[in-house]
């Protein structure tokens, strides 16, 4: 492996969009690959065995693709498949989303109570939790399902009304909990930040897992010497479908930055 090789990220959709944008932040000089498994998104509501399976193809993909690390921008993944994944990616260093919300929310904890919202296939594998506990067996998790979340982003409703009573109705009981750091567990929900912090206030942590997992891929390309002062090649996205809803998206998660999308078939 080499600086010179690319960044891989994917997701079952656009949300992982989320990363690749905070990515862009902290690493301007990597070249990133997107991967957005459109065709076949959510994931969220998908058995165990084909999560796995649609998580090797993609990353099989990926590594066609020359890169030098791959993040599991998806929840889902990370929760059930990211052993499928570091397995078929070898000696490639492998990041998931939920082991970076973890230390995150840990670090962020004074009160050792912790919210996780997601997708259903999320918080039913309840990876965070354990995460979570494995750093610290005294901390207490309570986790949340928000189905209808992923819906109102991908509406563009992620400052509206509708979006404020859904996230009452999915909090009420987490804070009533008594936590104190709140993990975002979807990549659809840093766009909904704004709207979460008007839902806790000022007493809770939001925690925005695509920041965290950005620094993380900065910390891990440092230590083994793989950062590039100098950007290569141009970012690309991959998406197995794209409609007018993924392109809408694409530019609301990315801020407009314009950048080339191509078809694929897995």
């Amino acid at each position: 492996m080499s600086g010179k090789q690319a960044i891989a990220v994917f997701d079952s959709g656009v949300g992982g969009l989320t990363v690749f944008a905070e990515l862009s932040k902290i690493l301007p000089n990597e070249t990133i690959v997107y991967l957005g498994d459109t065709l076949r998104c959510p994931y969220g509501d998908r058995s165990v065995e084909t999560i796995k399976k649609f998580s090797v193809e993609i990353t099989n993909f990926l590594l066609t693709r020359d890169v030098k690390m791959i993040i599991a921008a998806c929840n889902t993944v990370s929760s059930v498949a990211l052993d499928c994944v570091k397995e078929t990616a070898g000696e490639i260093p492998v990041i998931g989303v939920v082991e970076a919300g973890c230390r995150a929310a840990v670090q962020s904890s004074q009160a050792k109570r912790i919210g996780v919202i997601g997708t259903r296939a999320t918080i039913g594998a309840g990876a965070y939790g354990k995460g979570i506990r494995a750093i610290n067996p005294e901390i207490v998790v309570y986790e949340k399902a928000c189905p209808l979340l992923v819906h109102l982003v991908e509406e563009g409703e992620v400052d509206s009304r509708i979006t404020d009573v859904a996230l009452q109705k999915y909090l009420y009981d987490l804070l009533d909990f008594g936590i104190d750091s709140l993990v975002l567990g979807c990549t659809h929900y840093p766009l909904l930040y704004n709207a979460v912090l008007r839902c806790v206030g000022d007493g809770v942590s939001v925690i925005n897992g695509a920041k965290f997992v950005a620094e993380e891929a900065k910390k891990i390309l440092a230590k083994n010497e793989l950062l590039t002062d100098k950007k290569i090649g141009e970012d690309i996205i991959f998406a197995t479908d794209i409609t007018p809803q993924f392109e809408r998206l694409a530019a609301a998660f990315l801020m407009g930055a314009k950048k080339n999308v191509v078809k694929v078939k897995l």
